[in-house]
């Protein structure tokens, strides 16, 4: 059955792929305009982004869903942080955060033409191989903050192509965390993995794609003495998050 619906899976996938593209193609403009204009620019080039997401959405049967667990206050600043495991991780950011925020970005990923562009300009880069770049992403993250503006950050770091919920977590989220005392926001993304495989960009298909926001997790008075705790807290947090909204292969074999 699933051979029989490669090829219609193939033309579904060219579709989104091309109807991707135009809706950036149409961004574009708007959000090269907005770059000179600091804070403000920025935070107008997500609004574009958002909308940019929620249409494509529209377009190809994605069904946008949140779920709040707890209460989301949206006057509050966070460092948002969620699981990562698919490209399609990335739509979910704009289209479900309503206030401003600005998401640590990999620095390889500005090599996409036009993309690229569009990319420099709405993310915080972050290049790992360089430590001068680092200490600079972590500036721009500082500066952000200060300025009023939540972060979202993959604490993973990359895809986790493992059977488990998660892969073990970098500490950048949770140090920026405790020197900021920002308290921290963690998302599930519940469906991407299921949307788009990590595997092939052929595995595109229509459905479900919920987030789930759980309770906040406040960072007050924390010291960088609690940084392991309180990353084993979060990653606590999400692994039994994502196991209630997601079955994996060692739960099926813990049950038999």
């Amino acid at each position: 059955m699933k051979l029989m619906l490669w090829p219609l899976r193939i033309v579904y996938s060219v579709y989104a792929f091309i109807l991707f593209v135009a809706l950036m193609l149409l961004s574009f403009p708007f959000i090269m305009a907005a770059t000179p204009f600091g804070t403000k620019g920025g935070n107008f080039i997500y609004k574009v982004c958002s909308a940019w997401a929620k249409t494509w959405y529209l377009f190809i049967g994605i069904i946008h869903k949140e779920i709040y667990e707890a209460p989301h206050d949206l006057s509050n600043q966070y460092i948002f942080v969620a699981n990562h495991i698919s490209y399609m991780d990335i739509p979910p950011i704009v289209a479900t955060i309503q206030q401003p925020v600005r998401v640590l970005g990999k620095y390889e990923m500005v090599k996409v033409p036009i993309f690229g562009w569009i990319y420099r300009a709405a993310v915080i880069l972050v290049d790992r191989r360089d430590a001068e770049r680092r200490a600079k992403s972590v500036r721009a993250l500082k500066s952000a903050i200060h300025k009023g503006i939540s972060i979202f950050i993959f604490p993973e770091g990359t895809f986790n192509e493992s059977e488990q919920p998660l892969k073990s977590f970098y500490d950048g989220a949770f140090r920026l965390a405790i020197e900021t005392q920002t308290p921290i926001k963690p998302l599930l993304f519940v469906d991407t993995n299921e949307r788009l495989h990590q595997s092939s960009i052929f595995s595109l298909s229509p459905g479900k794609n919920r987030v789930v926001f759980l309770e906040e997790i406040s960072t007050y008075s924390y010291t960088m003495e609690d940084l392991p705790y309180l990353k084993q807290l979060v990653f606590d947090k999400m692994e039994e998050g994502l196991r209630r909204y997601r079955k994996y292969t060692s739960d099926l074999a813990n049950s038999n």
